[in-house]
């Protein structure tokens, strides 16, 4: 750490709201992010038409070459929710009303809705918003009319039809209305949220460019740090992705001509704008606790810099980059290598990526200890947000450090060679997988934010407690359970609810009638039917697929009346009375694959707390999770594999996985009456129906592994090995038999599978 430089005061992230493309909530975001789904489509119609402005030529004049980015979701909005008049929404930016909606959906999660008492004049709002706007193009556009009217007066055309003109051009834009001039304002985001939340602290906007919401959060941390703020709003806002934005950025020539962002890729061509709105409540570390908030996450340093005097004012340097990285780590107090991910500004512009990247590597390579960590972009999945990217990116990391795990960076399948990776800490993370902690260090992410201008910041946050303490749930799937007495009386349960589903497929109450339902399922009934429903974000914003579910359920009650159970792609019948006991098969050797088990293991509390417990029980070098989770390079799979089949780590691999699958079944109340396994089996089957503990489970697992793979070299025929055999066990015990071989058969995998074991001379 630097002489002038002290550890920063512990802020805590205590509540979250977000709109980011086929992203309507925080929720619907994570599902995003942890699925690695791509919300990058082509330009919708309510935004402009690639038929008058798109054209392949980079050079044509007044056109743009990208046709793609990331765009919000239609968003239902309530005026009457925030007390403002239905007249003045046409005179109100966009940025202003998503902004409010995503300002009291973020003061509701931290437990600040509602009517809730807080302390309203240390709450300030503090946002990254760009100076331009939605509203000032139209309206500027209007005061053309002078020179419409000369051109058509010029043009000789008929005065009368010159005016239907006009009258026709006029309609194109809003008109200036009383409310138009702070309906335009972007620092007005920050203060109708004041005004319509009753908040009294700061209000204010900050533009750095696409550093904006990072710069907002770096200004609000000051006002925590002195005191001055208690708690605030803060993060950006960004829905300006019309035709004028698409042209700024396409005459720097800094956008995809194949319409897609493809961070650190070999294939990366350039950026995608996309548009959004990420919110964050923070507090002092110690207010939170003192006051028994949530907190998700903490923020334990921000660095900020300016890249100075260069050769652009748009082209990024590293030396000022790395300014920002290493004023963060010392603020934070904590080596660099201690991070496991890096969110990265990482837009996809071959050159901005290389300079990040070379930043990056100067940072780790003062830190003499070694380690992985991923680096990522959620530009991949959503594109550039702009005023919103930093947030974006590290509302991501918040929520990675409080699920516990890494999520995915699309569309970079082959790094790009000149970033040189393979020299370097870091890896791309193609897939999400369960983030497990390394010895006694807490988990840490790293997020950068960078602006045109020279702007940097970067931002170093810590998990606020080890354990994972609830199920990492995205909300995205509802079960919905009917029961009855009788078939006829099934149909017609299903035919009653039918109506009210479809009804509120597309709220936020559905989940409600779902779990009422649940509530009312009786399991003793006769006849039972479960649907899965899933929510997803099209075209016309968030909905429960229920015309299709309930669609397929129908079907099939319709015609498979006369089978006793049935099920169908998201539907499930039984009849009959309740089956019998329950009994646990558990596998042996040959079982095991990469990433097995990994969304029981990202999801569930016990599951995580399992494989960490089986690592510290591993006692090697690398972790046993290392093993199984690895991040895969492509040209690595194989040896990883293999690596898998290893004896010594199969062995306890399959071990934790199996009885981390165990207890996740026993959460929802599935106990075996009778356990049983197989070879290897034998230990997870003794573990579940209480026969041994889990230390005593994963140590027995651990040197039954190493005793099983020892081997002193091909000359030592004195110990043991097995080998499986494909024949009828009846023709092995003969074989065995009649040649007097010393050998046992041990495992009776099935009729026609046997394991014989023996010397290796044998």
């Amino acid at each position: 750490m630097s002489n002038d430089t002290k550890p920063s005061t512990p802020v805590a992230v205590i509540g979250l709201g977000c709109f980011f493309p086929r992203a309507t909530g925080t929720a619907a975001y994570w599902h995003l992010l942890y699925h690695g789904k791509d919300a990058i489509t082509d330009v919708p119609a309510s935004h402009w038409s690639p038929h008058d402005y798109f054209d392949e030529d980079p050079g044509r004049k007044d056109h743009v070459y990208c046709r793609r980015g990331g765009f919000l979701s239609p968003i239902q909005f309530d005026p009457t929710e925030f007390g403002i008049p239905p007249s003045n929404l046409e005179s109100t930016d966009t940025s202003q009303l998503i902004g409010l909606m995503a300002a009291k959906m973020a003061l509701e999660t931290a437990g600040y809705g509602n009517g809730t008492d807080f302390d309203r004049d240390r709450t300030s709002v503090i946002l990254g918003v760009t100076g331009t706007q939605e509203l000032v193009i139209p309206l500027s556009s209007r005061l053309s009319w002078p020179k419409w009217k000369r051109a058509l007066e010029d043009a000789q055309v008929d005065p009368e039809k010159a005016r239907q003109v006009m009258a026709s051009l006029a309609d194109e834009y809003v008109e200036w209305q009383e409310n138009s001039f702070p309906g335009l304002l972007g620092n007005v985001v920050a203060g109708r949220i004041c005004n319509r939340l009753d908040l009294n602290g700061t209000n204010c906007v900050v533009d750095a460019a696409c550093a904006s919401s990072m710069s907002a959060i770096n200004l609000a941390l000051l006002e925590l740090y002195t005191g001055r703020s208690r708690m605030v709003v803060t993060g950006g806002v960004d829905t300006l992705n019309d035709i004028f934005m698409h042209m700024c950025f396409a005459r720097t020539q800094i956008l995809s001509p194949s319409g897609d962002a493809r961070p650190f890729s070999q294939d990366a061509d350039g950026t995608v704008l996309g548009e959004g709105v990420g919110i964050l409540i923070l507090k002092r570390l110690e207010d939170a606790v003192k006051e028994g908030d949530r907190i998700l996450s903490v923020i334990k340093g921000i660095g900020s810099s300016s890249d100075g005097k260069s050769q652009s004012i748009y082209a990024p340097r590293a030396e000022g980059q790395l300014k920002a990285l290493r004023e963060a780590y010392d603020a934070a107090a904590v080596p660099p290598h201690s991070v496991d991910l890096i969110e990265a500004h990482g837009t996809g512009t071959r050159v901005g990526d290389k300079i990040e990247v070379q930043a990056l590597k100067m940072l780790f390579a003062e830190d003499e200890t070694k380690g992985h960590c991923a680096l990522g972009s959620v530009k991949s999945m959503i594109g550039h947000t702009k005023a919103a990217a930093g947030s974006a990116g590290l509302i991501k990391a918040v929520l990675a450090l409080h699920h516990k795990i890494l999520p995915p960076t699309l569309k970079a399948d082959q790094p790009d060679p000149e970033i040189g990776l393979e020299d370097s800490p870091f890896y791309l993370n193609k897939a999400s997988r369960p983030w497990f902690r390394q010895g006694e260090q807490p988990r840490r992410a790293g997020v950068s934010a960078f602006g045109f201008g020279g702007s940097n910041f970067h931002m170093v946050l810590e998990e606020y407690q080890p354990e994972r303490t609830a199920v990492a749930w995205d909300g995205s799937i509802e079960i919905i359970a009917l029961s009855a007495v009788s078939y006829d009386d099934l149909v017609r349960r299903l035919e009653e609810v039918r109506p009210s589903l479809i009804e509120e497929k597309s709220s936020d109450t559905l989940p409600y009638r779902a779990a009422e339902l649940r509530r009312a399922f009786d399991a003793q009934q006769p006849f039972r039917l479960l649907m899965i429903l899933q929510r997803e974000e099209g075209d016309q914003g968030p909905a429960w697929n229920c015309d299709t579910v309930l669609e397929e359920a129908r079907n099939g009650l319709d015609q498979k009346a006369d089978q006793a159970f049935w099920f169908g792609r998201s539907s499930f019948f039984g009849q009959g009375p309740v089956p019998g006991p329950v009994a646990f098969l558990f596998p042996g050797q040959g079982s095991q694959y990469l990433q097995m088990g990994r969304d029981w293991v990202a999801w569930f509390p016990e599951a995580l707390a399992t494989l960490e417990m089986a690592d510290r029980h591993f006692g090697e070098s690398s972790a046993l999770t290392d093993h199984i989770y690895p991040h895969i390079a492509d040209d690595q799979h194989e040896a990883l594999e293999t690596a898998l089949r290893n004896t010594a780590v199969a062995q306890p691999a399959i071990g934790a996985v199996s009885i981390a699958m165990e207890k996740v079944l026993r959460r929802f109340g599935v106990v075996p009456e009778y356990t049983c396994g197989h070879s290897y089996g034998e230990l997870t089957a003794l573990t579940s129906a209480g026969w041994i503990d889990d230390g005593t489970l994963f140590d027995l697992s651990v040197l039954r592994g190493k005793l099983m793979a020892a081997s002193d070299g091909p000359e030592d025929t004195s110990r043991g090995t097995m080998t499986a055999v494909k024949a009828p066990l009846d023709k092995l015990e003969k074989l065995i038999a009649d040649e007097n071989l010393d050998v046992i058969l041990a495992n009776r995998n099935s009729p026609n599978q046997g394991v014989l074991s023996g010397a290796v001379a044998s």
